[in-house]
């Protein structure tokens, strides 16, 4: 691995591989690093594809060197400035809730009552000679 080649430093490189997780870049004859996918530019890549292909020239800054296991880790997104945050849209106002309606009990209307209110009217039920099955 090259001497030279130091965390914090920026060089221009080719690109000489693609993969689905990153691209592989050479930094000179001897010496090859890579750009993870989330390296490749600010925001979601979804198909590096679509942001770099072989032989491009790309400016990188190196993010790490590990002469144990040969590698270094690249960035190409370090070099480029982040893009501008817009302002967040303003919050919605939180829509009122409909109150249901309250409708007055008709006499005799089917329809929700309290077990309070039939409780009595189940015992009644259940004392009734004509509604038990025998």
């Amino acid at each position: 691995m090259s001497e030279k080649i130091e965390t914090g430093s920026i060089l221009t490189g080719k690109v000489t591989g693609i993969q689905p997780y990153g691209a592989f870049v050479a930094l000179d004859d001897n010496t090859q690093g890579l750009v993870h996918i989330s390296e490749i530019t600010h925001g979601y890549v979804k198909d590096i594809n679509e942001h770099l292909k072989v032989g491009d020239e790309v400016q990188v800054k190196v993010l790490s060197v590990d002469e144990g296991a040969g590698k270094i880790g690249l960035s190409i997104r370090a070099t480029e400035e982040a893009p501008v945050q817009q302002a967040a849209p303003k919050a919605k106002k939180p829509r009122k809730r409909q109150v249901a309606a309250i409708i007055p009990e008709v006499e005799g209307q089917q329809g929700f009552n309290t077990l309070k209110d039939k409780l009595q009217e189940w015992i009644d039920q259940s004392q009734r000679d004509d509604l038990i099955k025998k």
